[in-house]
C-alpha cells in the first residue's frame, strides 16, 4: 500500500494550531520531495497572513477566489472559442471564393461549423432557395435581395450574441471585484483599530499586522479584475471584427447572388 507524506499548509499563529494539511501518496522518492518542495511553497508568509484574518475578511477572500477561478475559466474557453472561430473563417473564406458560383451550404457549414460566417451563409442560401425554386413565379430568378439580406443579417445578429456569451461576465468581474476586496480591507481595517483601542497601545507596530492583513484583501480584488479587464478588452476587440467580417461578407454574398440569379 502507498503511504501518504502529510505538510501542514495553513497555521493559525493566533491558536497555534494547524488548519490545513497538503497529503500525497508517497510513490517514490522524486514524488515525495516534489511533495515537500510544493507544501514548502503553500507554507508562506501570506499563508499565514490569511490565516490571521477575520472571518468577514475570509469570506470576501472566498467570494473574490469564486470570480478569479469563474473568469479565467472563461478567459480560457473563450480564447479557444475565438481562435477556433477564426482559424476556420479563414478557410472558409478561401473556400467561398475558390468558385464563382455559390458553393452547397451543407458541406460548409459542416466543415467550418465553428465560423460565424458559416452560419450567415447558410441562412442566406435558404433565402436565395426560396426564390429561385421552381414554384417561385419569377422563373428561378432572385426576386427580393434585401430578403436575402435581412436573413443573413439575422444570423449575424445570432453569432454576435453566441461569440459575447458570458462576456458580460468579464466585465462585471472588472468592475466589481476590486469594491468588493476593498470592502475587505475597510472591515480589516476597522478590526485592527477596534483591536488597537481595546489593547490599549498606540505604536505602529501594533496596528500594522492588522492592517497587513486587511490590504490582502484589496490585493486580492485587483488579482481578480486586473485578467478580467484584460480579456474583455481583447475579446471584445475580436468580437467586433468578427461582426464587421460578417457585414462585408453579407454584402459580397448578396452581390454573388444577384450576379448568378438576375
Amino acid at each position: 500500500m502507498l503511504g501518504l507524506a502529510c505538510l501542514p499548509l495553513w497555521v493559525d499563529a493566533r491558536k497555534e494550531r494547524v488548519l490545513f494539511f497538503y497529503c500525497a501518496p508517497e510513490t517514490s522518492e522524486r514524488r515525495r520531495m516534489g511533495t515537500i518542495v510544493f507544501g514548502l511553497l503553500l507554507q508562506t508568509e501570506l499563508a499565514r497572513l490569511l490565516a490571521q484574518t477575520g472571518w468577514p475578511v475570509r469570506t470576501v477572500l472566498v467570494i473574490l477566489l469564486f470570480f478569479s477561478v469563474y473568469s479565467w475559466a472563461i478567459i480560457f474557453r473563450k480564447h479557444s472559442t475565438l481562435k477556433r472561430a477564426w482559424d476556420q473563417t479563414e478557410r472558409f473564406l478561401e473556400a467561398f471564393r475558390s468558385t464563382e458560383r455559390l458553393p452547397e451550404p451543407g458541406p460548409l457549414a459542416s466543415a467550418f461549423s465553428a465560423s460565424p460566417l458559416a452560419h450567415v451563409y447558410v441562412a442566406g442560401m435558404r433565402a436565395v432557395a426560396r426564390q429561385v425554386t421552381s414554384q417561385n413565379p419569377h422563373g428561378g430568378k432572385l426576386s427580393n435581395p434585401d430578403a436575402v439580406t435581412a436573413a443573413a443579417r439575422l444570423a449575424s445578429t445570432h453569432e454576435m450574441q453566441r461569440l459575447e456569451h458570458r462576456m458580460a461576465f468579464l466585465a462585471t468581474t472588472a468592475s466589481v471585484t476590486p469594491f468588493i476586496g476593498l470592502f475587505g480591507t475597510v472591515w480589516g481595517i476597522i478590526g485592527a483599530f477596534m483591536g488597537l483601542s481595546q489593547a490599549g497601545a498606540t505604536t505602529l507596530s501594533a496596528v500594522a499586522p492588522g492592517i497587513a492583513e486587511a490590504l490582502v484583501a484589496t490585493a486580492a480584488g485587483l488579482f481578480a479584475a486586473i485578467p478580467a479587464l484584460i480579456a474583455y478588452n481583447l475579446y471584445l476587440h475580436q468580437i467586433r471584427q468578427f461582426g464587421t467580417r460578417m457585414d462585408n461578407f453579407t454584402l459580397e454574398f448578396v452581390a454573388r447572388a444577384e450576379t448568378l440569379y438576375s
